[in-house]
């Protein structure tokens, strides 16, 4: 929501003082299809030819991400505590038991209690790779963090992959508004003969090139990318909890203190409390 009052705000600021100033909006709006065209055009032709097609349909994922916010909210941070707490004590009590719920999640009675977790491939692979390497008795502890750190990295770098098409895209906007900007200039010169009135307002659509390609980089594509690195850095925030629970564990820590490592790595608007999750462990273990 704030991408997009953002965006409203920025269109009114700029337009509005425009027209305050005595701008006339008639030659913007009689070049800006033709000069949109271009610009968008060129800019869209630039990113389809950069990019893969899966990256291509991250990126449309991205700036719907980024309108609607983070993808984990902080009930998903307080279920994702609990569902580690409640296999953490399965693999210190009897690491028998924990391998029907790693090897098939979704017949897993404990994933089962949290679905929006159980849908996301990433956080169910991580959880149930790590664990598995945990059991297997690796004869090095930071062997098996190292694995996990490495998938942490690989998995943070793709999910900005969106973010860097759309900065990339608005780096070049401000070149190819003056590609447009040189073309209506062209137009211009072709018409020299034209009575000067004429030859001002081909002049003035010219210049709405530049503008647009300096105004799109700045002031929509570029914020966009950025809105996108921080909705995608925070949503990775989830997956880095699920490592520190599980680097805590195999550092022979408590169960309560490894949740607790984790929760205070939380992004804090979505932190849950020390006393919720507490509140929260003690309803599982009464359900039980």
């Amino acid at each position: 929501m704030n991408a997009i009052l953002g965006l409203v705000v920025t269109m009114v600021m700029v337009f509005g003082g425009y027209i305050l100033a005595g701008g006339k909006m008639s030659i913007i709006l009689k070049s800006l299809p033709f000069e949109m065209m271009m610009i968008g055009g060129a800019a869209t032709g630039a990113f389809l030819a950069a990019n893969d097609m899966p990256t291509i349909k991250h990126t449309a994922g991205d700036l719907g991400a980024a309108i609607a916010g983070p993808k984990w909210k902080k009930q998903d941070y307080q279920d994702l505590l609990c569902m580690m707490t409640e296999l953490l004590t399965i693999l210190k009590e009897n690491p028998v038991d924990i391998e029907a719920h790693i090897e098939a999640p979704s017949e897993s009675a404990i994933f089962q209690k949290y679905p929006k977790i159980l849908k996301d491939h990433e956080a169910i692979e991580m959880i149930c790779d790590t664990i598995r390497s945990m059991i297997m008795n690796f004869d090095d502890v930071h062997q098996v963090e190292e694995l996990l750190e490495k998938h942490l990295e690989a998995l943070s770098e793709e999910r900005l992959h969106g973010s860097h098409a759309l900065q990339n895209m608005a780096d070049a906007l401000p070149a190819l508004g003056i590609v447009a900007a040189v073309l209506g200039v062209i137009k211009t010169m072709a018409s020299i003969d034209k009575p000067p009135e004429v030859l001002g307002g081909m002049i003035g659509g010219a210049l709405v090139g530049t503008f647009l390609g300096v105004f799109l980089a700045y002031g929509v594509v570029g914020p966009f990318a950025t809105k996108v690195a921080h909705t995608r850095n925070e949503e990775h925030m989830f997956y880095s909890m699920i490592g520190e629970v599980l680097v805590s564990s195999l550092h022979k820590n408590p169960i309560n203190i490894c949740v607790e490592v984790a929760r205070r790595h939380a992004p804090a608007r979505v932190r849950p409390s020390f006393d919720e999750v507490e509140e929260a462990v003690k309803g599982l273990r009464q359900a039980a």
